[in-house]
Formats: C-alpha cells, structure tokens, sequence
C-alpha cells in the first residue's frame, strides 16, 4: 500500500512538474495523485526529496530501457531511434529531470556518457559525422527529444519517435524537389 501511495505521489509530480515546471506547487503534486498535501509531506518531506526521488526512479528506468535497447548490437540508426523510444517512453519525469537547472549527477553517468560513448563509436565507424564533438551529439539529441516531447500539438508515440529520429539524423532540410 505505501509503495502504491508513493509511487502515485511521483507519477502525479511528474505530470504536474513536466507541464507547469518549477511554478507548480505541492498541493497541485497531492491533487494530481490523488491524495492529501499531508500525504505528499509524509513521503516526501520536502520539494527537494520529491524531487530526488523523481529523478531516481526516471533514471533507473532510463538506464534500463537503454541496457534492454542493446544500442551497440543494432545500425546507429537503429539505435539512435531506440535511445528515443525509451526516452519517449519515460515521459513526463524525463521532461523534469532533463529540465532541471542542476542535473543529478547520475543523469551524466546514467545517459549522458553512454550516448556520448555511442556517438563516438558511431563517428569512428563513419556512421555519424565527425566535424562536431560527441558530447555536442549527445546533448542535441537529448535537448530535441525534450523540446518534441513538450511541443504541441502532440504526437503519438511512434510518430513522435519516428520524427525525432528523422530530424536529428538528416536535419531540418527540405527532402525531394523544390516545388514552384
């Protein structure tokens, strides 16, 4: 029972941090997961722990969806769009814990150095291009996943998933002939 209340305390900051941000305050937290802001406090006793937490659990379940994606055993496109699915996946605390001023030191170790290991093996097979740094790749990809993932009109999910990992791989150009 009291991993249920928790775990909707988290699931309700998720969905009320990724869309006010910092602006949102606890009792909009309790009134998203269904319970009382005492109850909010019992678990979390302040903002900060909420937080903590959140992050926690958002980047336990993105090292696992990435470990589970094998990105060193498919094509660097591949790949790139499962690195983005399992992100999409994760949704709304993702969208939190990418946005927050200061990133929880796991969030370097957990995603950020992986992707950047990837980015430079992909540059030394001659998959990606190698005139920008690895850790420029990284943080782009990352920052387009956020930005999609918070613009509206929304996708669904494959949609979404399919377009970041188009837009990221070949670019904002236009594709086929120039019409008149």
């Amino acid at each position: 029972m009291q991993q249920r209340v928790a775990t909707a305390v988290l699931e309700g900051a998720a969905r009320t941090l990724a869309v006010q941000g910092s602006a949102a305050s606890m009792s909009e937290v309790a009134a998203a997961a269904g319970v009382a802001r005492a109850t909010v406090y019992r678990y979390f006793p302040n903002r900060q722990a909420l937080l903590d937490e959140l992050a926690l659990m958002a980047l336990q379940e993105a090292d696992d969806r990435i470990s589970s994606a094998r990105i060193d055993e498919v094509p660097t496109a591949e790949a790139i769009s499962r690195v983005v699915r399992a992100l999409v996946e994760i949704g709304d605390a993702f969208i939190v814990v990418a946005r927050e001023r200061a990133r929880p030191a796991d969030f370097d170790q957990t995603l950020v150095d992986p992707l950047t290991r990837f980015f430079g093996r992909s540059q030394a097979d001659g998959d990606i291009r190698d005139d920008l740094p690895a850790a420029w790749l990284t943080e782009a990809l990352l920052a387009l996943t956020l930005s999609v993932a918070t613009s509206l009109p929304s996708r669904g999910g494959e949609d979404t998933v399919a377009a970041i990992t188009s837009l990221f791989l070949d670019g904002a150009r236009r594709r086929g002939p120039r019409l008149p």
